[in-house]
């Protein structure tokens, strides 16, 4: 299964990206703003390919096995990444709950105030993504690429259906 981040948009501390699972779009995505380095929890991944796997261990995990008890079998993690380590899918809406991590959502939204993306609906599209990935991922055969697309302009808000 391949997997496909294409960051499109660039605020002042965030990245807004559509995930695509297999070429086909599952997802919106935020990270932090894009850096010439990695800065642990302030930066988003590197542009490249990882491959994907399951974490077992830690906080998260037991936090999001006790929130989706009828689904959870580990952090899906973002392996190999150069110098860092535990970089997880998962829920969130803004730059500032990403913590180095990818957040999901169905739709995104941009801040004017504050010049930054968010997404919402992120219980949804991790559920919808997780059910879609979780069995390539616990057998080895996930790969995400990620590529910087950025495109000029404005986008005050979208949806999957709307563009």
């Amino acid at each position: 299964m391949d997997m496909l981040l294409k960051r499109v948009r660039q605020g002042k501390n965030s990245t807004l990206s559509e995930l695509y699972v297999d070429g086909s779009f599952q997802c919106y995505a935020l990270e932090d703003r894009i850096r010439d380095y990695k800065v642990k929890g302030q930066t988003c991944i590197p542009p490249g390919k990882y491959c994907l796997g399951i974490n077992y261990w830690g906080g998260m995990n037991t936090a999001y096995k006790r929130r989706f008890p009828d689904m959870h079998q580990g952090m899906i993690e973002i392996k190999e990444v150069p110098g860092f380590s535990s970089i997880y899918i998962h829920i969130g809406n803004t730059h500032a709950d990403t913590a180095g991590c990818l957040l999901v959502g169905t739709y995104f939204h941009r801040n004017k105030n504050r010049e930054d993306y968010e997404v919402y609906q992120s219980e949804v599209a991790y559920r919808d993504l997780y059910r879609a990935v979780i069995e390539p991922v616990k057998k080895g055969n996930a790969l995400l690429t990620i590529e910087n697309k950025l495109v000029m302009g404005n986008y005050a808000a979208q949806s999957a259906g709307s563009e």
